[in-house]
Protein backbone atom coordinates (compact mmCIF):
# COMPACT_ATOMS: atom_id res chain seq x y z
CA UNK A 1 0.00 0.00 0.00
CA UNK A 2 1.36 3.50 -1.18
CA UNK A 3 1.19 6.30 1.15
CA UNK A 4 0.77 9.68 -0.07
CA UNK A 5 3.45 12.15 -0.15
CA UNK A 6 2.64 15.37 1.83
CA UNK A 7 3.06 18.84 -0.11
CA UNK A 8 6.30 20.26 0.07
CA UNK A 9 6.74 24.26 0.69
CA UNK A 10 8.14 24.11 -3.41
CA UNK A 11 4.90 22.81 -4.58
CA UNK A 12 2.82 25.06 -2.53
CA UNK A 13 4.78 28.06 -4.03
CA UNK A 14 4.25 26.17 -7.85
CA UNK A 15 0.56 26.37 -7.23
CA UNK A 16 0.21 30.28 -5.33
CA UNK A 17 2.77 31.22 -8.95
CA UNK A 18 0.44 29.43 -11.15
CA UNK A 19 -2.78 31.42 -9.30
CA UNK A 20 -1.48 33.97 -9.17
CA UNK A 21 -0.86 34.39 -12.79
CA UNK A 22 -4.34 33.54 -13.88
CA UNK A 23 -5.15 36.28 -12.04
CA UNK A 24 -2.84 38.59 -14.19
CA UNK A 25 -3.89 37.05 -17.38
CA UNK A 26 -6.32 38.97 -19.27
CA UNK A 27 -9.83 37.61 -19.70
CA UNK A 28 -9.84 36.14 -16.16
CA UNK A 29 -10.22 38.81 -14.16
CA UNK A 30 -13.87 39.08 -12.88
CA UNK A 31 -14.23 42.83 -14.01
CA UNK A 32 -13.71 42.32 -17.59
CA UNK A 33 -15.17 38.48 -17.16
CA UNK A 34 -18.96 40.61 -17.16
CA UNK A 35 -19.58 44.40 -17.87
CA UNK A 36 -21.63 46.50 -15.13
CA UNK A 37 -25.31 45.70 -16.05
CA UNK A 38 -28.11 48.75 -16.04
CA UNK A 39 -32.11 47.95 -15.81
CA UNK A 40 -33.85 50.47 -18.02
CA UNK A 41 -37.56 49.49 -16.81
CA UNK A 42 -38.08 46.11 -18.53
CA UNK A 43 -34.75 46.06 -20.47
CA UNK A 44 -31.34 45.62 -19.48
CA UNK A 45 -28.01 47.29 -20.78
CA UNK A 46 -24.46 47.21 -20.75
CA UNK A 47 -23.92 50.17 -22.41
CA UNK A 48 -23.15 52.92 -19.42
CA UNK A 49 -23.71 56.21 -21.76
CA UNK A 50 -27.35 54.75 -22.82
CA UNK A 51 -28.35 53.55 -19.47
CA UNK A 52 -26.62 57.44 -18.18
CA UNK A 53 -28.85 58.68 -20.87
CA UNK A 54 -32.11 57.20 -19.71
CA UNK A 55 -31.32 57.44 -15.71
CA UNK A 56 -31.02 52.82 -15.74
CA UNK A 57 -29.75 51.79 -12.60
CA UNK A 58 -26.86 49.63 -12.21
CA UNK A 59 -27.72 46.47 -11.57
CA UNK A 60 -25.76 44.34 -8.45
CA UNK A 61 -25.40 40.53 -7.47
CA UNK A 62 -24.32 37.23 -9.17
CA UNK A 63 -24.35 37.02 -13.16
CA UNK A 64 -27.32 36.67 -15.09
CA UNK A 65 -28.19 36.18 -18.71
CA UNK A 66 -30.66 38.19 -21.09
CA UNK A 67 -31.39 36.59 -23.83
CA UNK A 68 -33.71 39.17 -25.91
CA UNK A 69 -37.30 37.46 -27.35
CA UNK A 70 -38.78 37.83 -30.66
CA UNK A 71 -40.43 40.90 -31.30
CA UNK A 72 -44.21 40.31 -32.62
CA UNK A 73 -45.51 42.13 -35.16
CA UNK A 74 -48.90 43.43 -34.94
CA UNK A 75 -51.82 42.30 -36.81
CA UNK A 76 -52.80 43.85 -39.79
CA UNK A 77 -55.99 46.05 -39.46
CA UNK A 78 -58.72 45.43 -42.10
CA UNK A 79 -59.17 48.28 -44.23
CA UNK A 80 -61.79 50.80 -43.41
CA UNK A 81 -65.10 50.60 -45.29
CA UNK A 82 -65.24 53.31 -48.18
CA UNK A 83 -66.62 56.18 -47.29
CA UNK A 84 -69.14 55.97 -49.49
CA UNK A 85 -70.49 53.42 -48.22
CA UNK A 86 -73.69 53.75 -45.79
CA UNK A 87 -73.14 52.33 -42.24
CA UNK A 88 -76.04 50.14 -42.11
CA UNK A 89 -75.11 48.29 -45.17
CA UNK A 90 -72.36 46.26 -43.45
CA UNK A 91 -73.76 44.86 -40.87
CA UNK A 92 -76.94 43.81 -43.15
CA UNK A 93 -74.64 41.68 -44.83
CA UNK A 94 -73.00 40.22 -41.84
CA UNK A 95 -76.74 39.66 -40.37
CA UNK A 96 -77.31 35.74 -40.81
CA UNK A 97 -81.15 34.37 -41.80
CA UNK A 98 -83.25 33.15 -39.05
CA UNK A 99 -84.15 29.93 -40.43
CA UNK A 100 -80.00 29.75 -41.27
CA UNK A 101 -79.83 30.69 -37.35
CA UNK A 102 -82.23 28.14 -36.45
CA UNK A 103 -81.10 25.49 -38.24
CA UNK A 104 -77.73 26.18 -36.89
CA UNK A 105 -79.26 26.27 -33.34
CA UNK A 106 -80.58 22.47 -33.59
CA UNK A 107 -77.57 21.05 -34.95
CA UNK A 108 -75.50 22.64 -31.66
CA UNK A 109 -78.44 21.52 -29.45
CA UNK A 110 -78.52 17.94 -31.06
CA UNK A 111 -74.43 17.67 -30.44
CA UNK A 112 -75.10 18.68 -27.22
CA UNK A 113 -77.33 16.22 -26.40
CA UNK A 114 -75.13 13.58 -28.17
CA UNK A 115 -72.43 14.61 -25.79
CA UNK A 116 -74.44 14.63 -23.17
CA UNK A 117 -75.88 10.97 -23.66
CA UNK A 118 -71.79 9.72 -24.25
CA UNK A 119 -71.03 11.42 -21.03
CA UNK A 120 -74.20 9.98 -18.91
CA UNK A 121 -73.13 6.57 -20.55
CA UNK A 122 -69.36 6.82 -19.62
CA UNK A 123 -70.46 8.12 -16.00
CA UNK A 124 -72.41 4.78 -15.20
CA UNK A 125 -69.35 2.68 -16.79
CA UNK A 126 -66.86 5.00 -14.29
CA UNK A 127 -69.54 4.29 -11.64
CA UNK A 128 -70.00 0.56 -12.24
CA UNK A 129 -66.37 0.00 -12.48
CA UNK A 130 -65.26 1.88 -8.71
CA UNK A 131 -67.90 0.05 -7.29
CA UNK A 132 -68.43 2.47 -4.21
CA UNK A 133 -64.65 2.64 -3.54
CA UNK A 134 -63.96 -0.73 -3.48
CA UNK A 135 -63.40 -1.81 -6.99
CA UNK A 136 -62.03 -5.31 -8.32
CA UNK A 137 -58.16 -5.83 -8.08
CA UNK A 138 -56.98 -6.54 -11.13
CA UNK A 139 -54.27 -8.87 -11.92
CA UNK A 140 -51.25 -6.28 -11.99
CA UNK A 141 -52.03 -5.04 -9.06
CA UNK A 142 -49.94 -7.18 -6.55
CA UNK A 143 -48.50 -4.39 -5.45
CA UNK A 144 -51.37 -2.61 -2.89
CA UNK A 145 -50.43 1.13 -4.11
CA UNK A 146 -51.11 0.02 -7.24
CA UNK A 147 -54.53 -0.42 -6.74
CA UNK A 148 -54.72 2.74 -4.32
CA UNK A 149 -53.45 4.83 -7.51
CA UNK A 150 -55.95 3.14 -9.66
CA UNK A 151 -59.07 3.79 -7.47
CA UNK A 152 -58.29 7.47 -7.24
CA UNK A 153 -57.41 8.14 -10.53
CA UNK A 154 -61.30 6.71 -11.15
CA UNK A 155 -62.24 8.97 -8.57
CA UNK A 156 -60.87 11.94 -9.88
CA UNK A 157 -62.35 10.40 -13.61
CA UNK A 158 -65.58 10.62 -12.04
CA UNK A 159 -65.40 14.13 -10.40
CA UNK A 160 -64.18 15.58 -13.91
CA UNK A 161 -67.09 13.49 -15.52
CA UNK A 162 -69.52 15.31 -13.46
CA UNK A 163 -68.33 18.33 -14.01
CA UNK A 164 -68.29 17.64 -17.62
CA UNK A 165 -72.34 16.70 -17.21
CA UNK A 166 -72.96 19.50 -15.35
CA UNK A 167 -71.05 21.63 -17.84
CA UNK A 168 -73.54 20.38 -21.08
CA UNK A 169 -76.49 20.78 -19.44
CA UNK A 170 -75.96 24.05 -18.35
CA UNK A 171 -75.14 25.20 -22.13
CA UNK A 172 -78.27 23.43 -23.12
CA UNK A 173 -80.20 25.47 -20.08
CA UNK A 174 -78.75 28.18 -21.77
CA UNK A 175 -79.80 27.53 -25.34
CA UNK A 176 -83.03 26.89 -24.08
CA UNK A 177 -83.26 30.10 -21.99
CA UNK A 178 -82.23 32.03 -25.33
CA UNK A 179 -85.31 30.80 -27.78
Amino acid sequence: MRTRQPATPRKYAFLVAAGLLAAMLPGFSAAQAQPRIYRCGNTYTNDAVEAQSKGCKPMDGGNFTVIEGMRVNAPARPAAAPASAPQGAASAQQRIDASVQRARDADARLILETELKSAETRHQELQKEYNNGEPERLGNERNYQKYLDRVAELKAAIARNEADIAGIRRELSRQTSTR
